[in-house]
C-alpha cells in the first residue's frame, strides 16, 4: 500500500515541478526551509489560549514572532495567523461583524468575484443578503459613483473588497472616503494579491482605509496553503476574542510555523518578488495580445497584478483551451486566468516569458499537435529547477 502512494506522489511531482509549466493563479511554491517546517514535530502538537494544553511555550513563541512578522510585514496593528484557509478567514470577517438579515456588497463572480462569498457560499449560511459592486467588464474594475450611490440607498452592514479574477487595484480609497460617515465594516479579501501587497508593489488596503485585510496564504504570497487576518486594532481584538473555539480549534502549528518563515522571506526578499511578478505578468499580456491571444485591457497594459485574463467568453471555451495546454504540460485553470507566481519564484523573467508565450502560441494559435510542444516545454522548465526570493 505504502509503495503504490508513494509511487503516485512521486508521478505527481515529476511531472508538475520537474516537467510542467505552472500559470494557475492560485498556486505557488514554497521554499525547501519552509517546506521542511511542514513536516516537524509542530504537526502532531495541540495548544489553545486557555492553556488547556501543557508542553506549548515554543509553539507560543513562534505564533507570537510569526504575528510581529506579520504585522511588520503588513504595516497592521494587528495580525492572526490562525484560519485554515483564505475562506475561513472571509468567514471569520463575516460572522464577526453581521448578524443575520443585514447586506454584504462584494464583487458578483460574473465580474471575477470569489463564490465562497456569494450565492451558496458563506453568506448565505450566516443568513445574510448579497449585493453586488456595479462593475465595469472593459475596465476589469469597479465602478465608484455608482458604487456610492448602492452604499448610500442600501446601507451594507458589510463591504468587501478584492476579486479571484484580479488584474488592477481596486477603488478602496474613494469608496471609502465618500461612506465614512456610515456605520459599515470595509474588508478587503487579498487572497490573490497577497504577495504583492507585501512586497509594497499593490495598494495596501489597510492604508486606504480597510478596517481589515484577509486571505489565503499560497497564491502570490508563498506560503503554505492556509489563511491569515491583519487588522486595526478594534477589529483585531474582536476578531481574536471569538476566532476560538468558534472558527478554529487546533491551528496546525507546523503552518504557522511555516508561514512565520515565509513573512520572514517576504520581509527580506518581497520588493523584488513582487517587482518582477509585475514586469513578467505585463511582459506575458503584451507577448500573448501580439501573439492573437484575446488578452483582457491592452489599453491599461493588460494587468498591475499577477494575472492575465484571456477572455474567451466563459468556462465551456476556456476549458477546450486550459485542456489543449495542459497536454503540452502548460497548466492553467478553465477561467482562463494565467498567473506568473510559480515561474517568477522558479527565476524566470521576461525573455524566458517570451518563450512561454511562443510555446503557448504554438498550441492554441498554431494548432501544433500538444505532444509535440510537450518536448520542448519539458526542456525549457528542466533550466528552472531552483526556487528563488528565500533563504538558502
Amino acid at each position: 500500500m505504502i509503495d503504490e502512494i508513494s509511487s503516485l506522489i512521486q508521478k505527481h511531482e515529476k511531472w508538475r515541478w520537474q516537467e510542467c509549466v505552472n500559470l494557475i493563479p492560485s498556486e505557488n511554491v514554497m521554499s525547501p526551509a519552509v517546506r521542511s517546517f511542514l513536516s516537524s514535530d509542530l504537526g502532531h502538537r495541540y495548544t489553545s489560549t486557555d492553556k488547556f494544553y501543557m508542553g506549548t511555550r515554543f509553539l507560543d513563541e513562534i505564533e507570537q514572532y510569526g504575528e510581529k512578522l506579520a504585522k511588520d510585514v503588513f504595516r497592521s496593528d494587528t495580525a492572526d495567523l490562525r484560519p485554515l484557509s483564505g475562506h475561513i478567514a472571509d468567514l471569520i470577517f463575516l460572522a464577526c461583524f453581521a448578524k443575520p438579515k443585514d447586506t454584504v456588497l462584494c464583487v458578483s463572480p460574473i465580474d471575477g468575484g470569489y463564490p465562497g462569498i456569494w450565492e451558496k457560499g458563506a453568506p448565505d449560511f450566516l443568513q445574510l443578503q448579497r449585493i453586488k459592486f456595479p462593475f465595469s467588464k472593459e475596465k476589469m474594475n469597479i465602478k465608484v459613483d455608482e458604487t456610492v450611490d448602492l452604499i448610500l440607498l442600501k446601507k451594507p452592514k458589510l463591504v468587501i473588497f478584492g476579486a479571484s479574477l484580479f488584474l488592477f487595484p481596486q477603488p478602496v480609497s474613494e469608496i471609502i472616503e465618500a461612506i465614512r460617515e456610515l456605520d459599515i465594516h470595509v474588508g478587503y479579501d487579498g487572497s490573490h494579491v497577497l504577495g504583492l501587497i507585501a512586497g509594497g508593489e499593490f495598494q495596501n488596503p489597510l492604508r486606504e482605509g480597510a478596517s481589515v485585510l484577509f486571505g489565503s496564504t499560497h497564491k502570490t504570497f508563498f506560503g503554505p496553503q492556509g489563511g491569515i487576518i491583519l487588522a486595526d486594532q478594534t477589529h483585531g481584538e474582536i476578531i481574536k476574542e471569538r476566532i476560538f473555539p468558534a472558527f478554529v480549534d487546533n491551528a496546525h502549528w507546523n503552518r504557522i510555523a511555516a508561514l512565520a518563515l515565509a513573512l520572514a522571506e517576504m520581509k527580506e526578499y518581497g520588493k523584488q518578488y513582487a517587482q518582477q511578478i509585475l514586469r513578467n505578468a505585463q511582459s506575458l499580456g503584451k507577448a500573448l495580445d501580439e501573439h492573437g491571444f484575446p488578452v483582457s485591457c491592452p489599453g491599461q497594459g493588460y494587468t498591475k497584478s499577477h494575472q492575465v485574463f484571456l477572455d474567451y467568453g466563459g468556462y465551456k471555451q476556456g476549458r477546450l483551451i486550459a485542456k489543449k495546454l495542459e497536454r503540452a504540460n502548460i497548466i492553467a485553470d478553465c477561467g482562463v486566468r494565467l498567473g506568473v507566481c510559480e515561474v517568477t519564484r522558479r527565476g524566470i523573467e521576461e525573455g524566458e516569458i517570451q518563450e512561454i508565450a511562443e510555446l503557448m502560441k504554438r498550441v492554441v494559435i498554431d494548432g501544433e499537435e500538444p505532444r509535440q510542444v510537450k518536448k520542448d516545454v519539458v526542456r525549457f522548465i528542466e533550466e528552472f529547477q531552483e526556487i528563488k526570493f528565500c533563504f538558502k
